[in-house]
């Protein structure tokens, strides 16, 4: 089950609690599920118990228990629980997680992106001649993309060619023109990015022939500079070297990130992927393939992939690839301690568990891969 499916559970918990009498709210359009913060348990939280408080007039915990009486009923969950000071705690049967596997394994790398086209949004993505700008800027569009918005990006200044040679950081093609706005409305300053958020003209124009108008978004991406030429490091880890710090962080040249050890996320989130096709192929010889399945022990695993759509929503919406790379490091954390218990031992058969497991580090390693996509970066088989 993804986080969507699971909003929608919620929200119909809200919708029959309010056509029950017990709650007078109106039904909001969405509720935010994720995984569960310090305090929490289970697989997944919703805060939609403390959005509701004010408008029932109600305790944020009477909210929740009130809710909480209509999510023990669904199938789908093992357990809800209140925590705080009204926090819903939401555990899910077996055949939930088997559900996101699924879902991972049929959208393949495209699991997270926007799924009805283009959303409305075009984006006007402007950055110095600055290496990591410029690689900020190129990651940035990618994650902007995936969440169906055009995009236009412009340099402030000429880009050294190395940049796109070596490092794969193409801000040359611009993308369809997006026409201007008399009205501007700037936004908040966010982590050393200014971003301008452009309304409509106040006159009715005819800005496109086709689809319905376009938002406007002027947004410049500004990050601390990088200390030293990240080049000698290559694209895979000089992109890495540059997008995995916060934008308000400097960054670390060259640091370890060619070092093939734990203390370098980079090798973790790649090493996990490489594990995860080494094992598909090992499965192959064996005789067996994954499928989908209930598996124990495997929470914090499932929760970061289904966490995957709304990280990547979050990227985009705040200009944070930094936001990306360290999701990525979460997944392949919570991966590497399933992988040595997928293919069976010695003169054990193939099982449905054996499967199930498979199929989920399938999963994981479909994530990183599209993941390491959107930041440029190879997620290579073999390692």
């Amino acid at each position: 089950m993804t986080p969507a499916e699971l909003s929608h559970t919620v929200l119909h918990a809200v919708r029959r609690a309010v056509d029950e009498g017990e709650l007078s709210v109106t039904v909001p359009e969405r509720a935010v599920v994720a995984p569960p913060g310090p305090g929490g348990c289970g697989d997944y939280a919703t805060n939609i118990a403390l959005q509701l408080a004010r408008p029932a007039g109600r305790p944020p915990r009477d909210v929740a228990e009130i809710l909480r009486a209509r999510l023990l009923g669904e199938q789908r969950f093992t357990d809800v629980v209140v925590t705080g000071p009204g926090f819903l705690n939401l555990s899910l049967r077996g055949t939930a997680s088997a559900g996101l596997v699924e879902e991972i394994l049929r959208r393949g790398r495209r699991y997270g992106h926007a799924t009805t086209g283009f959303t409305g949004t075009a984006v006007r993505l402007r950055c110095p001649a600055e290496v990591r700008a410029v690689v900020v800027a190129d990651a940035l569009a990618r994650v902007l993309r995936s969440q169906g918005d055009i995009v236009r990006v412009e340099c402030e200044g000429r880009p050294a060619p190395q940049w796109e040679s070596v490092l794969g950081a193409d801000v040359t093609t611009r993308g369809p023109r997006i026409a201007d706005r008399d009205v501007t409305t700037r936004g908040p300053r966010i982590a050393d990015r200014d971003v301008t958020t452009r309304g409509p003209h106040t006159a009715d124009r005819d800005v496109t022939t086709q689809g319905p108008r376009i938002a406007d978004q002027d947004v410049t991406v500004r990050p601390v500079p990088a200390p030293g030429d990240p080049l000698p490091l290559g694209r895979d880890a000089g992109r890495w070297a540059l997008l995995h710090p916060a934008a308000h962080d400097r960054p670390k040249i060259p640091g370890d990130h060619l070092v093939q050890r734990e203390s370098n996320p980079l090798f973790r989130v790649r090493y996990a992927h490489a594990r995860t096709r080494a094992l598909l192929r090992n499965a192959a010889d064996l005789g067996f393939h994954p499928e989908p399945g209930p598996v124990s022990e495997a929470e914090a695993l499932v929760a970061a992939l289904g966490d995957h759509p709304r990280v990547l929503a979050a990227t985009a919406t705040h200009h944070t690839p930094d936001r990306l790379a360290r999701h990525l490091v979460t997944v392949a954390d919570a991966a590497m301690p399933l992988l040595p218990a997928v293919l069976p031992l010695g003169e054990e058969k193939p099982s449905a568990a054996h499967r199930a497991r498979l199929a989920l580090a399938e999963a994981a390693g479909t994530v990183l891969a599209g993941g390491l996509s959107l930041l440029g970066i190879d997620a290579p088989d073999h390692l």
